[in-house]
């Protein structure tokens, strides 16, 4: 009988990759979240087994590191039956989730286990959860705009398709509304949503009320914050892996991650209990070097694209704490929620003068990225007085773009603010923008000859709290 030749080399690469001399450990010691095991031989991310069986199922465990001889072992679950002497037994392989088009809609765990109830996912293949970033020179320039529903972002802070952006706000301030506005209206074709250290009641608030119906396309993975530090940290790898395996079916993927700095937490956790020198705010070196292997796996490649936003909760609303600084030196531009802003009913509470998309210039038209200027420059030269006029101190005639700014108040302000249940396309957007620039333009071109024959009309702000007072301008 002739064997099958495919199934003959099935069978030799099955030989040739088999540890048919696994070597099985014991633990020695257990400090904290640290497992100490001897007797095996392991790589760094290596998955282990520690437990017999017989009671209880062993638990899934991970190599962080070495020393004296003894691997040091952080697990992915409740520590429960574990004691000295248990048995170890090393998996041969990193760790790995399923995947394929059977997670659209679904809830799964920082493991890839389904929360949602609806049963096992019935998965196309498996893949390693740690992978290497596409290749610098195979990604493809960024041409293109994604439209993400929300005006102020469309106009002023566009993204485009395979960009990454962070959303940096302190808590409270709304950016799990802002993100799910975007994974309402956004044109991607896939979400891929991570929850990273998310308080358990707000998860399910966030699936039924903030995505409501775009859960249907969407994929959530949630590691809530009383699990260890190892999930959440798989969590955000997990959320990415989901997210690569659908651009490399050709789609355009949208990657949402909350947050990037209870990511950094979590490998701060890990790094501090297996003794790394704490650096700046106690963040360990590895947090450092693990930020950038994670945010470099999004982006273009030349099958589909990654467009990733990223939430940084800051720490007490300073925008140049660790994290914040590391993030936003890797992102191609970030998007700022003030609690200003949020505390005077503006919603969405977006900063755009603080706000940025390092490639305004390659995916919006040049009319379209005036109009944005001539809009930034009137929310700068008003923010400049701001003080100046809430006392009415302020004289007209004085700054001819204050007085612009002014006048355009209300238009400006209508158009940054939106409802949550109002998306709009990126082309309304910008037609807004390019009425309200042509405004802004037209009166400012007029203004010095304004200045030249004083109108009759033109008056000094009264004092604050008089009959004439210029009411608190909440314009991002």
């Amino acid at each position: 009988m002739n064997a099958d030749p495919e199934a003959l080399a099935r069978a030799g690469r099955a030989i040739r990759t088999a540890d048919l001399a696994r070597r099985r450990g014991r633990v020695g010691d257990l400090i904290g979240l640290i497992i100490e095991a001897t007797g095996i031989e392991a790589e760094i991310g290596e998955l282990c087994l520690v437990g017999d069986g017989r009671r209880e199922e062993p638990v899934p465990t991970e190599v962080v590191g070495f020393r004296g001889g003894r691997t040091l072992l952080m697990p992915l679950g409740e520590l429960g039956g574990i004691g000295p002497g248990t048995p170890v037994v090393p998996t041969g392989s990193p760790f790995r989730v399923e995947v394929g088009e059977a997670l659209r809609g679904r809830v799964i765990d920082g493991l890839g286990r389904p929360l949602d109830g609806r049963g096992p996912i019935l998965a196309d293949g498996w893949r390693s959860t740690t992978a290497p970033p596409p290749d610098a020179f195979t990604r493809p320039r960024i041409t293109e705009r994604v439209g993400l529903g929300v005006r102020a972002l469309d106009a002023l802070v566009p993204c485009g398709r395979g960009q990454r952006l962070g959303i940096f706000a302190g808590s409270g301030v709304g950016k799990s509304s802002l993100m799910g506005m975007i994974a309402r209206s956004t044109t991607a074709q896939v979400n891929v949503i991570g929850l990273v250290g998310e308080r358990g009641r707000e998860v399910r608030e966030f699936i039924e009320r903030d995505l409501g119906d775009a859960l249907a396309h969407s994929v959530v993975v949630v590691a809530t914050s009383d699990q260890p530090a190892l999930v959440r940290i798989r969590a955000a790898f997990t959320a990415t892996t989901i997210a690569e395996y659908f651009r490399d079916q050709g789609n355009d993927v949208m990657l949402m991650m909350d947050s990037v700095t209870r990511f950094a937490m979590a490998q701060r956790e890990v790094g501090l209990a297996i003794g790394e020198p704490p650096a700046t705010r106690g963040y360990t070196p590895s947090v450092f070097a693990l930020l950038p292997r994670l945010l470099e796996r999004a982006g273009t490649s030349p099958e589909g694209s990654i467009t990733g936003l990223y939430t940084v909760l800051v720490d007490g609303d300073d925008m140049n704490e660790p994290i914040a600084d590391a993030v936003r030196s890797i992102l191609d531009g970030h998007i700022v929620l003030t609690r200003s802003l949020a505390h005077a009913g503006h919603s969405p509470a977006i900063d755009v003068l603080q706000s940025v998309s390092r490639l305004v210039g390659e995916i919006v038209t040049p009319e379209v990225q005036a109009a944005g200027q001539q809009m930034r420059a009137a929310l700068a030269a008003y923010r400049d007085k701001e003080d100046l006029i809430s006392i009415g101190a302020y004289q007209r005639g004085s700054d001819p773009l204050v007085d612009v700014a002014l006048d355009q108040r209300g238009s400006i302000d209508a158009f940054l603010r939106q409802r949550v249940d109002d998306p709009t396309g990126a082309q309304d957007a910008d037609t807004r923008l390019l009425e309200i620039g042509g405004a802004l333009g037209a009166e400012l071109a007029a203004a010095p000859r304004a200045a030249e024959t004083p109108s009759p009309d033109v008056q000094t702000a009264s004092p604050a709290g008089g009959p004439s007072a210029i009411p608190s301008l909440s314009l991002a």
